[in-house]
């Protein structure tokens, strides 16, 4: 498999960091959408006697910018590529040590009580649903990648000149969704994993792959984490195939 040849390069890497500090907790940044899996990898790592990882959540544009102003982070996981292209191209993560291991799926979301039954296609006309008030959230485009990715998507139907005036714009996938969870949006543009996560919305419709660049999730040992044996550790635990299984089971895809 893909995924297996990735995470041997990406273990290799990671075994020719320099000499580790001493023995500490790892901290993680990373995206939004990757908090319920990553909690739940987090225990089992405790589980086995090692130190709780730390865990900052939010959007990948937010982390990226903390570890650029020198937030002590040891591992980057991010919602898609160019955050971490951001990070490499200053030289704040270990380049060999980056793999891309997880995939997502891009949905539109409505309150669970919700009947609005919609199809995704091109030219469709989304905005005619929203009524005369009505907002789509999602993440802020300009920043967020949920909000990209949306864009995206709005713009291969045909959409985002009418759409784009009534986003209401989040600072990350979550907060997209508590909104519509409240009834605060009728509906929102948000990924497939936090949909699940929540029973206060119901999956509308699912945007077609083409619509969109494919959702991909980055991982890298940061340069601050290169001399850490524990996070060093701690990576090659989050991508090998044990912890898949547990991607797998919140909904994440695995690449191949």
């Amino acid at each position: 498999m893909v995924f297996r040849r990735r995470f041997i390069l990406a273990a290799a890497a990671l075994g020719a960091a320099p000499a580790a500090r001493a023995q500490e907790a790892a901290t993680v940044f990373a995206a939004a959408s990757l908090q319920d899996a990553l909690r739940a990898l987090g225990q089992e790592w405790q589980a086995r006697g090692n130190p709780a990882p730390r865990f900052a959540f939010a959007a990948s544009s937010a982390l990226a910018r903390q570890i650029e102003q020198g937030a002590p982070a040891d591992i980057f996981m991010s919602a898609d590529e160019p955050w971490m292209d951001y990070l490499q191209q200053r030289n704040l993560i270990v380049g060999a040590s980056r793999i891309s291991p997880l995939g997502n799926s891009l949905v539109l979301v409505a309150p669970a009580n919700s009947t609005a039954a919609v199809t995704l296609s091109q030219g469709a006309d989304l905005a005619a649903l929203l009524g005369p008030r009505g907002r789509i959230a999602t993440g802020d485009p300009a920043h967020v990648p949920v909000g990209r990715y949306a864009q995206a998507a709005l713009e291969w139907m045909g959409q985002w000149q009418a759409i784009a005036p009534r986003l209401a714009r989040a600072d990350n996938v979550r907060a997209a969704l508590l909104l519509v969870e409240r009834g605060e949006a009728p509906f929102g543009i948000v990924y497939a994993t936090d949909a699940r996560a929540t029973s206060g919305v119901r999956v509308v419709a699912t945007f077609p792959p083409e619509s969109h660049p494919p959702v991909s999730y980055p991982f890298a040992i940061t340069r601050r984490g290169e001399g850490n044996a524990v996070a060093r550790t701690l990576f090659a635990f989050l991508i090998s195939g044990e912890a898949s299984e547990v991607w797998q089971r919140f909904g994440f895809r695995i690449a191949q």
